[in-house]
Formats: C-alpha cells, sequence, structure tokens
C-alpha cells in the first residue's frame, strides 16, 4: 500500500486540525494547568470529539461505532499531537477499545464498546508496576476466591486513571515475574471494593494515576479472553497504543519545527534574519528529513496494523522508536533556536519537550523498542 493518506483521510486530518486549532489550542491545555483542574481535561471538548464520532474510531459499527482503522485512529492523534490536548481519547477510544473489540466476549463488547464509542464510559489500561515499561514483569497477583479473583498490588502511570470508569489490568495468575505465560487480564470497575486511585502530577501537565488494588474482587466473567494467556491480547494492544503514540509525537515534533521555522524567519540578530545564517538552515534540512523518514515508519506501522493486526509488531517498535527519537530532536532543536525565550514558561515551544518525554517513556522508549525488534528479529 503507498505511504499517502486516500481523500478521505486527508478529510480527517483537515477537520480534525480544523475543530482543535480553534477549540483546543496550546492556550487551553495551559489554562487547565494554571488552573490545576481536578480533572485534567475539558468534558464539554471530550463531549464535542465524541459528537464528531472519534471516541468510536475503532468501535465495530454494529457497536455504535465508525468501524474505521488504525491509519484515522493515527491521524487524530497526529493532530492531538500538535496541540497537545489533553483528552482521554488515546486511553479509552484507542488502547481499550482495541483491547476489548479484539479480546473480549459478544456480552463484553456488547456491554462496553457502545458505552466507549458514545462518551459515556472512560477506559484505561493499567499495566506498568515500575517507573520503565516492562509488561513481562507483571507481578500484581490475581488469586482465585470465591465467584472469581482477587487482586493484589499497584499500578504506575495509568493514563486517565483518576478519571476512568472501567481499568484493564494485566495481573499474574500463574508463572513469576518475567514470564509471558501466567498473565490474565481483568476489567475492574473503578467503585470496586479495595481500589483506590492516586493522581499523579506530571511534567507534560497531562493526566496519570497510580492505582492500588487491595483485595479487590473480580467476578470471572470479568475476564478478558483466557486465564493464564493474555499476552497475546496485551501485546497487540500494547502495539495498537505504541503506534498511537507514535503518531502523537509525530504530531508534536512536526509543530515544534513548523513554529521554529517560523521563528527563523522572523528572529533578526547582527541586523539579518537568523534563518539565513547557513548552520541553522542546516540543522533545519536535517530535522525535516528526520521527520518525514518518521511520517513513512508511523504510517506503515498503522497500515499495518489495518492489514495484519498480529503481524505489526517489529514495524510498530521501529516507528515507535523512531517517532521517539525524531520528536526529541525536533523539541530539543526548537528550544535551542529559539535561544532563551524558548526557556520561558510564557513561550509555548517550552511545552513540547515536556510532552515528548513522557510519550517517548509510555509503553517504552526507544531503547525499549530497539531491543524488541532485536528479540522479534531472534538475536
Amino acid at each position: 500500500m503507498a505511504l499517502v493518506l486516500t481523500d478521505e483521510q486527508t478529510m480527517l486530518r483537515e477537520t480534525t486540525r480544523s475543530f482543535l486549532s480553534k477549540n483546543a489550542p496550546i492556550s487551553h491545555l495551559r489554562q487547565l494547568r494554571d488552573s490545576r483542574d481536578p480533572v485534567g481535561f475539558s468534558r464539554p471538548l471530550w463531549k464535542e470529539f465524541v459528537d464528531n464520532g472519534w471516541a468510536g474510531i475503532l468501535v465495530p459499527e454494529n457497536h455504535g461505532g465508525l468501524g474505521l482503522g488504525y491509519v484515522e485512529a493515527g491521524v487524530v492523534m497526529e493532530e492531538l499531537g500538535h496541540t497537545l490536548t489533553p483528552s482521554p481519547f488515546f486511553a479509552s477510544a484507542v488502547v481499550a477499545a482495541t483491547a476489548i473489540s479484539r479480546a473480549g466476549s459478544d456480552a463484553q463488547k456488547s456491554a462496553y464498546l457502545p458505552k466507549i464509542a458514545a462518551g459515556e464510559l472512560i477506559a484505561t489500561l493499567a499495566i506498568d508496576e515500575s517507573p520503565k515499561h516492562r509488561p513481562a514483569n507483571t507481578a500484581l497477583s490475581a488469586k482465585r476466591g470465591e465467584g472469581g479473583f482477587v487482586l493484589d498490588g499497584a499500578k504506575t502511570y495509568v493514563v486517565d486513571g483518576h478519571v476512568a470508569d472501567l481499568f484493564i489490568v494485566a495481573a499474574r495468575t500463574a508463572g513469576s515475574p518475567g514470564e509471558t505465560k501466567g498473565i490474565t487480564l481483568f476489567l475492574v470497575d473503578s467503585k470496586a471494593k479495595g481500589l483506590r486511585a492516586e493522581r499523579t502530577s506530571t511534567v507534560d501537565s497531562h493526566n496519570a494515576a497510580r492505582i492500588v488494588f487491595e483485595k479487590t474482587p473480580v467476578a470471572a466473567d470479568r475476564v478478558l479472553a483466557e486465564v493464564d494467556h493474555g499476552w497475546k491480547p496485551l501485546d497487540g494492544t500494547l502495539n495498537a497504543g505504541r503506534a498511537a503514540l507514535a503518531s502523537e509525537m509525530l504530531g508534536a515534533g512536526d509543530e515544534a519545527f513548523g513554529r521554529t521555522v517560523n521563528y527563523l524567519k522572523e528572529r533578526k540578530q547582527f541586523g539579518k534574519l537568523i534563518g539565513e545564517f547557513q548552520a541553522l538552515q542546516h540543522r533545519a534540512a536535517f530535522l525535516y528529513c528526520e521527520l518525514e523518514v518518521t511520517r513513512s515508519a508511523v504510517l506503515k506501522a498503522l497500515q499495518t496494523l489495518d492489514e495484519s493486526f498480529d503481524g505489526a509488531g517489529p514495524i510498530v517498535a521501529v516507528a515507535k522508536a523512531k517517532a521517539g527519537q525524531s520528536a526529541t530532536l525536533a523539541a530539543q532543536e526548537g528550544i535551542q533556536m529559539h535561544g532563551g525565550i524558548g526557556m520561558t514558561d510564557e513561550f509555548d515551544i517550552g511545552f513540547f519537550p515536556k510532552r515528548v518525554r513522557v510519550c517517548q517513556e509510555l509503553f517504552g522508549d526507544a531503547n525499549f523498542q530497539t531491543d524488541r525488534i532485536a528479540r522479534l528479529n531472534r538475536y
């Protein structure tokens, strides 16, 4: 498949870009941060997301969604990267919708997918238990109890965990941390007994929480997929999330680059526009090339998820690693080329390296992804 968007996908990008630039510029994120908003995102704005159909992009039509694909979800994520807009789109409409639609029973799909598409329910994945992303190291225990299981342990940096209505929790029902066999996925209500959410203050002014489970009971019919065999659906869900994060980082890097180029065309030093300095031209040209290579890798990863979901792991790892590297470079160069003003909070360019850094770490940084590529190729 050609590495270009279709006419319909291009129209979605233009519509999303227009909507976000008008309704959710970076000043929107700044206002949420400065007011210490307890939710961390705008619920009225999220309702407009829902009204536009974006919450149901990956939800099948027979469950009230649009039944589109990962390329379309990536288009929205990339535009969210341009404006750094905080919303439950990633956690609920991409990650959770993927997990439930691909691994859920018919009853689970009917119960949750229509609510996700309608914005009536915010769901999220609870996976990591340490500062670094190591999904196979899951240690949170799930022991069999009366009528189901009992969860004990904690998850860290759960995206939108403080406002989520439903958690998809990876827990260990067998084996030892480091083993992929013995991991089971559970659907846990936020109001479940023994569950406690502690909001995490993040450097990028987005939303996450630490979730503690203290003898939290979970009914047997809340198991997603099969007991002890949750790794495959979890790995596929993480791939979808990684591709979405790569799309967001591409958008953030592209926006930082665009703002920097505009500044080079406006700022004068020694009587000349600084964009006339050859050294800065070379750096800008190199960054442009890096972002274009990233754009191709990200689109290929999204297309592969749509065409061959189970075989998308390697290219998704490439896209996540490359997007993290190029977006980090774009954000750093943005600060550098803006000079002293780039270091001030009043100037918006400073928001980009913070968000990119968080997206880098979430679901595995560039080092994790390159190691994963090696392991997938049996090195």
